[in-house]
């Protein structure tokens, strides 16, 4: 394995705006030998100053190669010249050594306003993938580089967005004035060093994942793009949940607290969060919705989050307490309802579920449910039962999933726990990202013994799903201990990752 290589550098003199600018882009592929590691771009112009231009990371190939980009322009001036053509090398540093890529010792060379140079080593090169799909995005372009040598006479993208059961092909196409529409260049399509350029933009709807490989048709050779393994992926991104019980205002530095949690919403972009002792003030049984912990939460937040918050009893004597949902997707329609007999604001296993349908683009419509129930001894199974039907009844067929996300009092492997395996309505979806195999034997098998192997499991947050929803749990993961963003309850946030079956 070659530890580092250039894929390709581009060299573009920008005239769509007023002032010229010279642009540099450059593609490399690393070994990923470690995590820790620098990736730069040893560069010199017509001037003969050398420069360190450092490398980002873009993506992983497969488990053991990275993609690395490195961009830089310059603009036109009297008092500065533009760098022309340029003369580069690559270098990887990790673990302590030092690896070069100068095309065999003669360092790389590009001339100005010349368009793109792959590395000789491929006549086929996919240009600018983008992992990334757009929220709202329904058409991804492909710009594919194939050298003269070939003599394609078609070059062809074929794709999938159901993971090859069913496969399209579209055809790309090639025009002389490329580098003039896109940048005002006057580099030659193909150019003098033989890459031609070829675009296709694949009608991609309402696909969550695509996956493409790039090919050329010639009457002498037919050639696939050596790129990731001949396959490429571009995804949505997937469905991001988290659930966090709030304790009701009983943190010291709650304030602070409170920009924690925006803090690491912000970070993952999480789509739908599930609140619980969510606390505002009491006021004669009126509340205060200005105090109202998940609506101060929501409004530090730089991204709009819908909310629909509720309460059920009083908390620690003061306190207005319930649920909430903050969704980053339009609620279709909301509700809550107690789920326990007793309905008197002063008895805490007074126990009120809130719930929002959303539609989620790309994925469908999802019902999500922010939980507190009671322990076992206080109203659990009754509690449970009621939500279970409740759930049920919504899960019409149009619903993609359902969703019972919180705090259910209810240890993993316990009596609580038990009851929610033994009615083959729901799966622990933590459980299912983290230990697969305890999961299997728990939730598939039924095996004898499964609840002793839970019994150091310590959680009483769960994300639960219904069976038969058309969503797959990709990754889970507790936050909010000393490790990541420090403590900010007496819980910690169950988060999980979703993405569709």
């Amino acid at each position: 394995m070659q530890p580092v290589q250039l894929l390709h550098v581009e060299n573009i003199i920008d005239r769509k705006d007023y002032i010229p600018r010279q642009r540099l882009n450059f593609r490399v592929q690393v070994a990923d030998f470690a995590y820790e590691k620098e990736v730069d771009i040893l560069w010199a112009g017509e001037d003969e100053v050398w420069h360190v231009l450092p490398a980002s990371y873009h993506s992983h190939i497969t488990d053991e190669l990275e993609i690395w980009f490195a961009y830089t322009d310059f603009a036109l001036t009297y008092a500065k010249p533009i760098p022309g053509n340029i003369e580069f090398a690559v270098r990887y540093r990790v673990k302590g050594k030092e690896y070069w890529d100068k095309q065999n010792g003669r360092n790389y060379r590009i001339a100005a306003d010349t368009g793109v140079l792959p590395n000789p080593k491929y006549p086929i090169l996919n240009l600018y993938h983008q992992k990334t799909l757009h929220h709202m995005q329904k058409n991804y372009p492909v710009t594919v580089a194939v050298h003269k040598s070939l003599e394609a006479a078609q070059v062809n993208v074929v794709w999938t967005d159901d993971e090859w059961q069913t496969i399209n092909t579209t055809p790309c196409s090639t025009k002389l004035d490329f580098w003039n529409k896109a940048y005002h260049s006057n580099a030659r399509n193909p150019n003098h060093y033989g890459y031609g350029i070829w675009q296709a933009h694949l009608q991609i709807g309402r696909a969550h994942r695509i996956q493409y490989a790039v090919e050329s048709d010639s009457s002498q050779d037919h050639l696939w793009d050596p790129g990731y393994g001949n396959r490429y992926e571009a995804s949505r991104g997937p469905f991001k949940v988290l659930a966090l019980n709030l304790h009701c205002y009983q943190e010291k530095n709650q304030d602070e607290k409170f920009n924690r949690i925006v803090k690491m919403i912000s970070d993952y972009d999480v789509d739908v969060i599930c609140f619980q002792e969510v606390g505002e003030n009491f006021n004669d049984a009126r509340g205060d919705r200005n105090s109202n912990s998940a609506k101060i939460i929501r409004d530090r937040l730089a991204t709009h989050y819908y909310l629909f918050t509720d309460w059920a009893h009083i908390g620690f004597e003061r306190y207005c307490e319930g649920c909430a949902i903050l969704s980053k997707h339009k609620f279709s329609f909301q509700d809550s309802g107690y789920v326990s007999p007793t309905q008197d604001i002063y008895d805490i296993n007074s126990r009120k579920i809130v719930m929002a349908q959303i539609d989620v683009p790309y994925l469908g419509l999802i019902n999500i449910y922010s939980v507190h129930l009671s322990w076992w001894d206080s109203g659990f199974p009754e509690q449970f039962e009621n939500l279970r039907q409740w759930v049920a009844d919504k899960h019409s067929e149009g619903v993609v999933a359902s969703l019972i996300c919180g705090d259910f009092n209810i240890p993993a492997g316990s009596q609580g726990y038990e009851l929610i395996v033994d009615s083959r309505e729901f799966e622990d979806e933590f459980l299912k990202a983290t230990r697969p195999h305890l999961f299997h034997r728990v939730f598939n098998e039924r095996a004898e013994g499964w609840q002793q192997e839970l019994a150091n499991d310590g959680r009483i947050d769960y994300i639960f799903m219904r069976t038969g929803s058309r969503l797959r749990v990709t990754s889970a993961e507790f936050i909010f201990s000393d490790f990541d963003y420090g403590r900010v309850s007496d819980h910690r946030a169950c988060y999980a990752e979703f993405e569709p079956d």
